[in-house]
């Protein structure tokens, strides 16, 4: 399947991800300025089709999806069908992670993860019910050693006849050994063929550990997806917590007169691996903000001191697993 992005787009390198608009609660920083109390399941499908009429407009043509993002493949599937002159936009999607906040910002629980053979079997079929034909890629959400899905050939098998329709399978990860997770899911071969062909991996500057496994990947012919480029709004506007990473990503971006989310998105498309990174705009003002982060050229000068800025991995996700859902 050919991945390259077709000549005319305005914004290739970029994608948007549903994450932070197709449920309630979030552990994004400035929801409660962001959403307020206008989180019904109305507001936040029309949230959802303001942004993606933003992103499509702005030439982005990679949407990113999952079924434990809510309701979110429901109101992409909605803004596709409203929209049949769209045949550019390629979908991604995600199983392995099942929502249960019940719509709830309190809720004791948001999500759920499953990452055996019945989880797949059961997610991918209600996936293809609301995306059909236009799924392109299927991620397992949040892969890890620990889950066995790495190792389940049974599974394996079951994603290769998926695989064998067109769909490009892939692997998201999370986690402090990210890097470990990317390396053994290249290894993994069905019918002699790659079966993970498209790596969706958390990389920012304050958490580039995976950088060079998210290399090899590109490689060895992967895709390589780059999400929560601004840290789940750490190096966005507002969301700075104090911490010195954070801290001098803002300075340096103040520097060059540009917002925080601009420097950091820049700096995930200055890779050289990058072949998508993901916005999680919520509105189109921060997804206009996102977007010009393509046309910012990094200095030298802060190109290299952006590796200063990280952070332990270990420190990092320990912080990142203590936010709260909001």
């Amino acid at each position: 399947m050919d991945h390259t992005p077709p000549g005319g787009w305005v914004g290739a390198g970029l994608g948007i991800g549903l994450a932070a608009v197709g449920r309630p609660a979030y552990i994004n920083a400035g929801r409660a300025a962001d959403l307020g109390d206008r989180r019904g399941v109305a507001e936040l499908r029309a949230r959802t089709e303001a942004v993606l009429d933003a992103a499509y407009t702005a030439g982005i043509r990679y949407v990113d999806t999952a079924r434990s993002y809510g309701r979110a493949e429901e109101f992409l599937a909605g803004w596709l069908a409203a929209h049949p002159e769209i045949d550019d936009v390629e979908i991604g999607s995600k199983w392995g992670y099942r929502y249960v906040g019940d719509w709830r910002l309190d809720a004791g629980v948001h999500e759920i993860k499953e990452h055996s053979p019945a989880a797949f079997t059961e997610q991918s079929a209600r996936t293809r019910a609301l995306l059909g034909d236009r799924l392109g890629v299927y991620h397992v959400h949040s892969a890890t050693l620990e889950t066995g899905v790495l190792t389940d050939t049974a599974l394996h098998r079951a994603l290769a006849r998926l695989r064998d329709t067109g769909v490009r399978i892939g692997v998201s990860t999370s986690g402090a050994v990210q890097a470990d997770t990317v390396r053994r899911a290249l290894e993994v071969h069905v019918d002699g063929a790659p079966l993970f062909t498209s790596i969706q991996s958390t990389w920012n500057v304050l958490e580039p550990s995976v950088g060079p496994a998210l290399a090899e990947a590109a490689a060895a012919g992967a895709s390589v997806i780059v999400k929560e480029a601004v840290a789940n709004g750490r190096l966005a506007p507002g969301g700075q917590d104090g911490t010195p990473g954070a801290r001098r990503a803002a300075e340096l971006a103040a520097g060059l007169e540009v917002p925080a989310d601009q420097l950091a998105i820049a700096a995930a498309l200055a890779q050289p691996w990058a072949g998508r990174v993901l916005s999680g705009a919520v509105d189109p003002a921060q997804l206009a903000s996102n977007v010009a982060a393509r046309d910012l050229a990094l200095p030298a000068a802060v190109l290299d001191e952006l590796p200063e800025l990280a952070e332990p991995p270990a420190d990092y996700w320990r912080a990142r697993s203590e936010r709260a859902w909001a």
